[in-house]
């Protein structure tokens, strides 16, 4: 079994989130992805902002990141969106080989 990674992304229009999470899910790129909204404060262009965002949860391979990222790169409205991979050191057996299982075929 590969090892596993979660990737966290933002994005602005929850529908866009969502046809985001299902098009990860239907490419075999993800085996789930969770839509939230959240609240992010940062400064953009050295202006201070404060935004209702929709953050992206993406269960998948390490081994996909690559692919995971550029995916969301060519689909994503902003200039520099937040892509970041999180290794999981340990998560429950059988949720692992489902990811894994549900992940195979990618690309």
């Amino acid at each position: 079994m590969d090892a596993v990674c979660m990737v966290m992304a933002a994005m602005d229009n929850e529908a866009a989130a969502e046809m985001l999470a299902q098009h990860l899910v239907e490419a075999r790129l993800a085996a789930c992805v969770q839509v939230m909204p959240v609240k992010s404060f940062y400064v953009w262009q050295g202006e201070s902002r404060k935004d209702a965002e929709f953050l992206l949860l993406i269960k998948t391979r390490a081994a996909l990141y690559a692919q995971v990222e550029a995916f969301i790169i060519t689909r994503h409205p902003y200039d520099t969106p937040e892509i970041l991979q999180m290794p999981v050191s340990a998560g429950a057996s059988a949720y692992l080989q489902w990811l894994d299982a549900a992940t195979q075929g990618a690309g």
